[in-house]
């Protein structure tokens, strides 16, 4: 597992992956803080416009991730799914001050164990 993820290109994916995720936190749940007193619709408006950014990192790090590091869809997946809660966390915690639970610590455990799996062989 280690050896597959430590390519040029599987870095790559990595590091947009994590920074693809910094900004759909942000348009998923910072408009919870930022415009809490904004009716719906222009927090969606704002959230639009942050998620555009998060695609214009996602999409380049899925094809990179396929076609030039080789990892499958699913793998990509699983990889998305560990990094958005290793986001989330901090993120929930530090930014929009909800408490630190041991639930994150047995969803996180659940995402290693699927991490496991998906990349095991």
């Amino acid at each position: 597992m280690a050896a597959a993820l430590t390519s040029p290109a599987s870095l790559q994916t990595i590091v947009l992956l994590v920074c693809s995720n910094l900004f759909m936190t942000l348009a998923w749940y910072g408009h919870l803080k930022n415009l809490a007193d904004k009716p719906w619709w222009i927090a969606a408006v704002v959230s639009w416009g942050i998620a555009l950014a998060e695609y214009l990192l996602q999409v380049p790090a899925n094809r990179i991730g396929f076609q030039q590091a080789g990892l499958s869809v699913a793998q990509l997946k699983i990889m998305q799914e560990v990094i958005t809660l290793a986001v989330f966390v901090p993120f929930a915690v530090v930014y929009l001050q909800q408490p630190l639970k041991l639930d994150y610590l047995w969803a996180a455990l659940c995402m290693v164990g699927a991490a496991y799996f998906m990349f095991r062989g």
